[in-house]
């Protein structure tokens, strides 16, 4: 697992580190039953707080994607598989959209409609 922080970026660091596990699962190098490392260790090779990680984990277990007991850590669900099938599905539909000559404004625009009228 590789960890993206940008210390000068707008979004916050918690945000950055649940966005990027979220990626990891999502193009399968993150799978169901995988093991996080503990949120100390990680804290301490990104140079944030260790609550700073916390907050990301806990939104993870918020979304269902995290499973977090004490003495087991915090372990990837089978969620981690629907996001990689999602992410299968969102590239078939980026090839079409490609395909139709759409932009990718012009498909994002797209999806927001239709993920607002459902």
């Amino acid at each position: 697992m590789l960890l993206k922080v940008d210390a000068t970026s707008d979004v916050p660091l918690f945000a950055q580190i649940a966005a990027s596990v979220r990626a990891d699962a999502a193009a399968g190098r993150l799978r169901a039953g995988d093991r996080l490392p503990p949120a100390r260790e990680i804290a301490a090779v990104v140079g944030v707080n260790l609550h700073t990680v916390l907050r990301a984990y806990a939104d993870l277990r918020d979304e269902g994607l995290l499973d977090l007991r004490r003495g087991r850590g915090a372990v990837l669900t089978d969620a981690a598989a629907r996001l990689s099938d999602v992410r299968d599905e969102v590239a078939a539909l980026v090839r079409t959209a490609r395909d139709a000559g759409l932009s990718a404004d012009a498909l994002a625009s797209l999806v927001k409609e239709t993920w607002n009228a459902e």
